[in-house]
């Protein structure tokens, strides 16, 4: 089973940008837990990251094709990337939202997710952790579904 975990604008400046709102650790650093906890798990991970809207969607229709599920982290583009979303929607892979702060707590245009109605589910505020939590949910509702096909 390979799961793609999809990172957005800016999440490469993770660790030096306001890390009192999304904490002080790296994208690598990250990327790295993930892996690590996708090696537990017995499970394969892609991981792809773009300030580029376009290639994330290139990604979404290529290399995501291969994988099973998706975590993605969209950023800024949470808010208002519609082609993103559509994407997404195309792939037809359940996927888990993933955001570093809590959304829900920030600023009005920053509360509402387009990805909403498309993904199944949606972890915010939780930091790096979140990833985790993403991928541990993502897997067990895949092996459920195997179980019950």
């Amino acid at each position: 089973m390979k799961i793609i975990v999809i990172n957005g604008p800016n999440l490469n400046m993770l660790g030096t940008r306001d890390p009192a709102l999304y904490g002080g650790e790296n994208l690598a650093e990250i990327e790295d837990r993930i892996r690590n906890r996708a090696g537990e798990l017995g499970v394969d991970v892609e991981i792809f990251q773009s300030n580029h809207e376009g290639a994330l969607v290139d990604c979404l229709q290529g290399p995501a094709r291969d994988a099973a599920g998706v975590v993605i982290n969209a950023g800024a583009l949470t808010h208002y990337g519609l082609s993103l979303r559509d994407a997404l929607a195309d792939a037809h892979l359940p996927a888990v939202e993933v955001h570093l702060s809590n959304i829900h707590a920030r600023e009005e245009f920053r509360r509402r997710s387009v990805f909403g109605e498309v993904v199944v589910g949606q972890i915010a505020g939780l930091g790096w952790r979140g990833y985790l939590y993403a991928l541990e949910y993502l897997v067990a509702h895949l092996r459920e579904q195997e179980e019950g096909a």
